[in-house]
This record gives C-alpha cells, sequence and structure tokens, in this order.
C-alpha cells in the first residue's frame, strides 16, 4: 500500500481488519450537515463519520479563520474515542475529490501519526468500482491516541510568521484557491477579496485527473510543482488557501511528487482578510 494514498480494491480487502479505521469526511461549505446526512443514507461499510467544523477544526473567534485548527489535545481526545491507537492505519475518504479527506490526512500527520492515507478516488471511485455501501454506525472501543507533534509532519506557520516573510526568498506562499478567488474575483465565502500579496496560484483541482476523481501520477505531479516553484526548495513552501483545507490537498500531491517539506497556514485567507492592517493585492 502507497503509505499516502490507497486503492479502492486495497480498502474493500480489509474492511473486516480491526487494526484499519476508515473515516468518511463528507462535507459541503454552503450546507454543513450535507456530510452527515449522506452519511447516515449510505457509507464504506464500517465507517465512522467526522464533521469539518465540530471535528476536524477548532473554536472561531472571528480573528481566526473559518477553520482553525482544533488543540492538538482535543484531536488526539477525538481519534481515541474513534478507535484509533498508534498502530491503527487510518483511510479517509470524501467525494469531493479528497479535499477533506487530506485535512484528516494532515492533522493526523501534524500530530505525529504515520499509518494515516487518502482513499485515492473517494467515495466516486468506490461507486465505480461496485463496492458495497451501508447504513449502519459502526461502534467501535476507545482507546488511547498519543499526540506527538512534528513527528511525521512541519509545524504550520501563523500569520506573523508570513507578515514577517512576505515576499523573502525564505518563504515562497502557495494559494490552493480557485484562479477567480485568488485575483479577487466572485468572491463568495470571506468578506474581502484577493489574496496574500507574494502568494502564487496552484488551484488544488489541477491535482487530479481530468475526471476530477483520481490524483494524477505522482511524475506528472512533480514536473507540475518543480514548475511551478520555479527551482526554490519545497522547505521555504508555505500552502494556504481560503480557511486551510484546500490547501491541505496541496501539501498532500506535493509530498505525493515527493517534495517534502513545505508547511500549512492554517489561517489561511480567512484569517488574513480578518485584520484590515495586513496587506491585500489583487489580481493575477
Amino acid at each position: 500500500m502507497n503509505h499516502l494514498l490507497v486503492s479502492t480494491a486495497e480498502v474493500a480487502a480489509q474492511l473486516s481488519n480491526p487494526e484499519w479505521r476508515v473515516f468518511d469526511c463528507r462535507h459541503d461549505l454552503q450546507q454543513v450537515e450535507y456530510g452527515a446526512q449522506a452519511y447516515a443514507k449510505a457509507h464504506i461499510p464500517g465507517a465512522l463519520f467526522l464533521h469539518l467544523d465540530r471535528d476536524l477544526s477548532g473554536p472561531k473567534t472571528g480573528r481566526n479563520g473559518r477553520h482553525p485548527l482544533p488543540a492538538p489535545e482535543s484531536f488526539a481526545r477525538r481519534m481515541a474515542q474513534c478507535g484509533v491507537s498508534t498502530n491503527t492505519q487510518v483511510i479517509a475518504y470524501d467525494n469531493e475529490g479528497s479535499i477533506f479527506a487530506a485535512r484528516l490526512w494532515w492533522l493526523l500527520r501534524w500530530l505525529g501519526h504515520r499509518n494515516v492515507a487518502v482513499l485515492n478516488g473517494g467515495l466516486a471511485g468506490w461507486k465505480r468500482a461496485k463496492l458495497p455501501l451501508d447504513d449502519a454506525k459502526p461502534t467501535v472501543a476507545p482507546t488511547r491516541f498519543v499526540a506527538q507533534p512534528g513527528m511525521e509532519s512541519p509545524a504550520p506557520v501563523d500569520a506573523e510568521y508570513v507578515l514577517t516573510h512576505l515576499e523573502t526568498s525564505n518563504m515562497l506562499l502557495v494559494d490552493a484557491r480557485s484562479p477567480e478567488r485568488f485575483r479577487g474575483e466572485n468572491e463568495t465565502l470571506d468578506l474581502v477579496g484577493g489574496h496574500i500579496p507574494g502568494a502564487i496560484n496552484r488551484f488544488h483541482f489541477d491535482n487530479l485527473d481530468d475526471s476530477g476523481c483520481f490524483f494524477k501520477p505522482a511524475g506528472e505531479l512533480r514536473t507540475e510543482f518543480e514548475t511551478l516553484l520555479g527551482g526554490r526548495d519545497a522547505h521555504s513552501v508555505v500552502q494556504q488557501c481560503g480557511s486551510g483545507v484546500t490547501a491541505c490537498h496541496n501539501l498532500l500531491a506535493m509530498e505525493l511528487a515527493g517534495l517534502s517539506g513545505s508547511r500549512l497556514y492554517a489561517g489561511s485567507w480567512s484569517e488574513w482578510c480578518s485584520d484590515p492592517e495586513r496587506p491585500v493585492a489583487k489580481g493575477a
């Protein structure tokens, strides 16, 4: 099994394995209960549901973005409740091109859990393979999850770090939002349109194949990201988006490409633009 991506066939073969835990991460930013409702109707057998706002994010203050990171101890406690221990193989999936699954992948890596992968193709790929679904909510025994931040993923950066490194050789900001939102056009999620000065745009959707379902091959991703970085070291890259979710998709794609070491600005644009003193750029 690829330690970052797993195929539908591999997951199907392990559905009865007690050391594997599958999580349904479906979500809709405009209809926040969609994921839970869809999960209740049908999901991969044995999967548990995690909500982006309630499980994969922390409390909002109005100044820390739309999806601030959960406190490490809080998220570790949630994983323990879901039966995830040090040796558990976690599989994350959604039905939105893996953007929410990638958030769970990054959170677990952030807390030092190496055994986590994203289901390549997500629920759409599962259905294409004509694999079973059910509506049963499994019962799992809680266990102990030990958080070890920094063991598997570089620590995230904050707004102060970004501000003090703007347009320096020590940081390359990569914005995962659509080109329109990056330019400041058709902004529907945040109060201010535009992007952080000096950022470059890599739409997360470009990490997927023409069907918008499966990740592109690693070699193709590597070529595209090397062109984007223009010779810059991956360790200088800070990934951001609107609220620290789709940025994780670019983080995963760079890892797939063998370009490890980029970091997440979790607050992203929604945190950045909440302070009118921070600079804003518009256009390409």
